[in-house]
């Protein structure tokens, strides 16, 4: 690593003073390649270095450590292509898991699958506020000076979270658990509160390994839970266990973080990084983003449960509109959510023009959108049909209606990103938590089923897309 300027001998008498300095590095100045440089004579205007030692410690790990041989940054063709081909596989694995569901149950006992499904997405979805907060303090590190009574280590908090959300289901499950979970209640309680507390760790190390540019590991850590979950259900179909089968199918990935950090070093090694923030500071930002991620995942994963609760009953229809909500949204939101700690950590990086770091993603996303919705009027209903028999029939509109909708909430869940990596939590959970509300309250209009299902995803997130915009266009400061 070369450094601009000579070094000369230290003055006499002149005490070491630690500077940090952005440096240029082969001739090209890069933000976050800090020196910790020594010996500025007070004497003189001009400072001689008498050592020049990189800092790579990061509390108690070494940055070094996590970040060599990392990639070069989140939007990179590489690290693109090792999240979006992790995505493919997690994405077919998730579509497995539901054929393998839809196939070995009936309407109605997929509608008992689905929920379960919901609710698992719910809180796991919740968590991945984590996964958003450890992403945007960790990428940060890179900008800003590490305080040595400021740091904390991402993966303790998250353990201690995921206990405290576990016994918070747990205990409150006679209040809820009748009304959500009609069969097999007292799994689907224990399998959830369980799941949540090993998931909560999960998202954190996807959060680490994100901010520190670990886009293999982070792939892989994707890979193995979708694995996993694939394994258990094909398992169940194959065996006959049935609904209970599927529900542990559903949960079983949560343990993936733990078979990754015991395989690779790497991982190991970004697992030691601290943020740049006191614990306190930490967790108030994670409240904000639990809060967003929460109302998120009610419209993303948890809308079965949604649905279960504005409705008396789904029956055969209700198992339809699920299959055709989770189809139809896959294609974007699934790709979408996976690379959130990609999308997190370009708008940190992009952080001096908010809006147009936008322009992008945003055109990507809508250009797949469009030629899903036109996918879905075509193929949609004979997909269905032939994929998961002739008990599952709905109409082109419908799926083209979803599909369009699907589009809405991948708007909102990229204008979320952005308000995350700019710090504006507040503005960021109120986006998610108004367009949660919004649809909540639409659902409720006495329209049939799959009308009101439209309207409801459709019109509900464009609150959330109006307030995060609003808030990124805000001068800094």
């Amino acid at each position: 690593m070369a450094v601009d300027g000579m070094t000369t001998p230290r003055c006499r008498n002149t005490p070491l003073l630690p500077v940090v300095l952005q440096t240029r590095v082969n001739g090209s100045c890069r933000a976050g390649d800090r020196l910790l440089v020594f010996s500025i004579c007070a004497d003189t205007g001009a400072a001689r270095w008498a050592a020049v030692v990189a800092v790579t410690e990061v509390g108690g790990a070494s940055a070094s450590a996590a970040f060599e041989g990392a990639s070069t940054g989140p939007i990179t063709r590489g690290s693109v292509a090792r999240v979006g081909t992790a995505t493919v596989l997690t994405a077919l694995c998730g579509y497995a898991v539901i054929y393998l569901a839809a196939r070995d149950l009936a309407p109605a006992g997929f509608s008992v699958f689905g929920v379960f499904w919901g609710a698992f997405g719910l809180a796991t979805g919740a968590a991945n506020g984590l996964l958003q907060e450890t992403t945007r303090e960790v990428r940060t590190a890179r900008y800003t000076d590490m305080l040595p009574d400021g740091r904390t280590h991402p993966l303790r908090v998250a353990a201690l979270v995921g206990v405290a959300a576990a016994v918070v289901i747990a205990g409150s499950s006679t209040l809820w658990s009748r009304q959500v979970f009609v069969d097999a209640r007292w799994l689907s309680v224990g399998l959830l509160s369980v799941g949540l507390a090993s998931f909560c760790v999960h998202a954190t190390l996807l959060g680490v390994l994100a901010g520190a540019d670990r886009w293999s590991q982070y792939g892989a850590l994707m890979v193995t839970d979708a694995t996993i979950r694939v394994a258990v259900a094909l398992t169940t179909f194959v065996i006959g266990w049935g609904l209970r089968g599927y529900l542990w199918a559903t949960v079983a990935g949560a343990t993936a973080w733990l078979i990754v950090l015991i395989a690779s070093p790497a991982t190991r090694a970004a697992a030691r990084l601290l943020t740049p923030v006191s614990t306190a500071a930490f967790l108030r930002g994670v409240g904000h983003s639990i809060t967003a991620a929460g109302a998120s995942a009610i419209l993303v994963m948890g809308f079965p449960v949604l649905l279960k609760a504005t409705s008396a009953e789904l029956g055969a229809e209700g198992g339809v509109v699920i299959l055709a909500v989770t189809l139809t949204r896959a294609p974007l939101l699934v790709p979408l959510t996976a690379m959130q700690g990609n999308l997190i950590a370009h708008f940190v990086d992009e952080r001096t023009d908010r809006l147009r770091a936008l322009i992008g993603p945003a055109a990507v996303v809508g250009a797949i959108g469009a030629v899903g919705v036109v996918a879905a009027a075509l193929v949609g209903p004979w997909l269905l049909r032939a994929g998961f028999g002739p008990g599952y029939h709905a109409a082109s509109a419908l799926l083209a209606w979803l599909t369009a909708a699907a589009l809405a909430i991948a708007m909102l869940t990229l204008t979320g990103a952005a308000a995350v990596a700019a710090a504006l939590h507040r503005a960021y959970a109120l986006g998610w938590v108004g367009a949660t509300l919004a649809s909540t309250l639409l659902l409720l209009l006495p329209m049939p089923l799959g009308t009101r299902t439209v309207v409801a995803l459709l019109c509900g997130p464009l609150v959330g897309i109006a307030i995060h915009l609003a808030a990124l266009a805000r001068p800094r400061g």
